[in-house]
Formats: C-alpha cells, sequence, structure tokens
C-alpha cells in the first residue's frame, strides 16, 4: 500500500513508463497470438491441399498400374531379343547415349533425383573419356538437375512430360528425335525407375543398341529371315517400344511416390496443427491470467 502510494505520488514520466510497459507486454501477447494463428490457418490449408493431391495420385495412380501391365510386354520383347542375339557393346569408337526417363512435375519424392543421380554417378565415376557418351533427357527434371554438370552432353530434352498418362505416340516421338539427332550412339542405356509396388520402386537400365552392333552379333544368324532393311526397321520399333515401357514404369512409380510423399505430408501438417494449436491456447491463457492479475492487483490497490 505504502508502495503504491509513493508511485501515486511520483512524478507523471513514472506513470507513463509502467503504462508503457504494461501496453508493450500486451501488445507482444497479441502479436503472438496473431502470428501463431496466421501460421495455424496457413498450415490448415496446405494439409487441404496435400489430402487433395493424395486423393488424386491415387486415382491416377490406379490408372497407370493398369496401364503399365499393358506395357510390359512391348519392353519384355524388345530385351529379349538383345538376351538371345546377345549383342555387345562395340569396343572400338563407342558411342554411347543415356536416355533419362523423368517427368515435368514434383512433389514426389526422389523418383527423379535418383534417375539423375545414377547418371551423375556413373560418369563421374569413369576413369577414362567421356566425350563419346551423350545424354537424352526425357523430362525437365532430369534436364534441371544434370546440366549444371553435363549441359554440353545433351543431344536431346523433351518437355511436357507426366502432365497426361504417357502413350506410345510419345515415346514414339521421343524416338524419332533420338534417331535423327546428329548423334550415332553405338550402344547405350536407358535410366528409369522400375516399379515394384506402392511404396517401393528402384531406379534400373535397360541397354540399347545400334543396327551396327546388331549386326556384328555372332547369335544373330539365329534371326535367318532378317535383312538389313528389316533390322533396321525393327530397332526403330523396338527404341521406341523400349521407351514406351520405360516410361509406364517411371509414370507408375511416380504416382505411386506423390501419393505416399503427400501421405506423409498430410501426416506432419497434422502433428504441426496439434503443437500449434495447443501453443496458441497456451498463449492465450497466459495473456487472460496476466491481464486478471493486473485486474485484481489494480483493484486491490485502490482498496
Amino acid at each position: 500500500m505504502m508502495w503504491m502510494q509513493k508511485v501515486t505520488g511520483a512524478a507523471p514520466a513514472v506513470n507513463a513508463i509502467i503504462a508503457n510497459s504494461l501496453y508493450a507486454q500486451q501488445s507482444r501477447n497479441m502479436a503472438t497470438l496473431k502470428a501463431i494463428s496466421m501460421r495455424l490457418k496457413s498450415v490448415k490449408n496446405i494439409q487441404k491441399i496435400t489430402q487433395s493431391m493424395k486423393m488424386v495420385s491415387a486415382a491416377k495412380y490406379a490408372r497407370a498400374e493398369r496401364d503399365l501391365k499393358q506395357a510390359r510386354p512391348f519392353g519384355e520383347g524388345a530385351k529379349k531379343f538383345y538376351e538371345v542375339a546377345e549383342v555387345k557393346a562395340p569396343t572400338d569408337n563407342a558411342k554411347e547415349l543415356l536416355v533419362a526417363i523423368t517427368s515435368d512435375r514434383g512433389l514426389c519424392g526422389a523418383v527423379h533425383t535418383g534417375v539423375a543421380r545414377s547418371i551423375r554417378n556413373d560418369l563421374q565415376s569413369r576413369t577414362g573419356s567421356t566425350e563419346n557418351t551423350k545424354i537424352a533427357c526425357v523430362g525437365d527434371k532430369s534436364r534441371a538437375i544434370l546440366q549444371r554438370l553435363f549441359a554440353d552432353k545433351f543431344v536431346f530434352v523433351a518437355n511436357e512430360i507426366g502432365r497426361t498418362p504417357p502413350t506410345f505416340l510419345d515415346a514414339s516421338g521421343v524416338a524419332k528425335n533420338i534417331l535423327q539427332s546428329n548423334f550415332d550412339f553405338s550402344h547405350g542405356s536407358i535410366v528409369y525407375n522400375k516399379f515394384k509396388s506402392v511404396v517401393s520402386y528402384s531406379c534400373s537400365t535397360i541397354p540399347i543398341f545400334s543396327v551396327k552392333a546388331v549386326e556384328s552379333s555372332e547369335n544373330i544368324a539365329v534371326y535367318d529371315s532378317l535383312d538389313s532393311d528389316v533390322l533396321n526397321d525393327y530397332l526403330e520399333y523396338s527404341l521406341a517400344s523400349l521407351i514406351y515401357y520405360t516410361m509406364k514404369e517411371s509414370a507408375c512409380s511416380e504416382q505411386s511416390s506423390r501419393m505416399t510423399a503427400m501421405d506423409n505430408a498430410s501426416k506432419n501438417a497434422g502433428e504441426m496443427i496439434d503443437k500449434l494449436t495447443l501453443t496458441f491456447n497456451r498463449t492465450r491463457q497466459a495473456v487472460i491470467t496476466r491481464e486478471l492479475i493486473e485486474i485484481i492487483s489494480g483493484a486491490a490497490a485502490l482498496n
């Protein structure tokens, strides 16, 4: 009571300092509550987006899995030809082409990064020269990752991949651009993501060869009815079939990975919402308690 009398009888500047400090404290608490409320609203909106993307990816994954079952005979038949003929890569003046199968869309985990990392590690681990090695990128994601180190090795980049399910016409266009490029490769490989299950995929490769490499194979005589023109036409069709098959495998892996990623993002957003709600309630309760204490203290001081 004596202290309150001293404050009351003090200079007006002292009372102004006390009032300003109380107002500043309340303002800080209100700013904190407002910031938490804005952050909570933002995270809730993000959770709605991720849940919607998960549902969309689930529907697209179901269709991609059905399409993959129909596309697998294209890839298996083309690979079987190379295995039966025992085609091998030439050793003299060999030119290699690496085809990266990705898409233009993200938010799907490390699907595209794994393909680009596989090609990057392969080229960086080679002890010899890589001047005769070129890269063809199917999708902007692989181009964006590889262009920093290997921009001079690009021979072809395909865009607008992943917005709609890949078709054989798309694969034929990619194969046509590869064959019509100025790079006359002797052998190479297609790097893609092989679908295993909803939560599992692996980065795999499929070999590809030129007409000269196939003709030089010793076991090509098994196909006695093949001449140069027929073999050339078949290898063009084989390349399109392999690209179509790998695009379907990558599309299915991408949708399953995006579905898993959006599910994890929704769960993380839910955990963050719970923590922010708890923090908001505690902060609001602290503000209310502090204001009650100030009111009670002021009322007690007047008595």
